[in-house]
């Protein structure tokens, strides 16, 4: 009889979000990652591109409302997909990254404007998800 004894430390699997094809089509073909949020507002990516370039340019308000909605709208998928607030995230599943890098520009634009309390917590996530993007 052969036994499976899945993880010992009891840490959940993975959580591995679906991808959105049309969403990624559309952002690798340079569609304004804006009118892909308009069109798949629940594609973290999309949200993610929007958070990153008001980062880059210095709109650092517009980058943390833009994360924190990229943020909410990737917590809902990731509990739709059975994670339970916890446990692994993996960068290297590439339909969950644009909520890491949601978590990850949330995380930064929050340190910006001195709310260090929200910049240790999205850290914190982002080392629970996947110990390999927090150093």
């Amino acid at each position: 009889m052969t036994h499976s004894h899945g993880n010992l430390l009891g840490e959940p699997d993975p959580t591995l979000l679906p991808g959105n094809p049309e969403a990624e089509r559309e952002l690798a073909d340079g569609v304004p990652a804006a009118e892909v949020a308009a069109h798949h507002p629940t594609v973290s990516a999309a949200w993610a591109a929007l958070a990153e370039g008001a980062l880059a340019d210095g709109r650092t308000i517009e980058a943390y409302a833009y994360a924190r909605t990229g943020y909410h709208r990737g917590l809902d998928a990731l509990r739709r997909n059975g994670w339970k607030g916890f446990g692994p995230v993996p960068w290297s599943h590439e339909p969950n990254r644009g909520f890491l890098r949601c978590v990850r520009v949330l995380a930064s634009a929050a340190g910006a404007i001195g709310e260090t309390g929200e910049q240790e917590r999205c850290t914190q996530l982002l080392r629970d998800c996947d110990p390999t993007l927090v150093p």
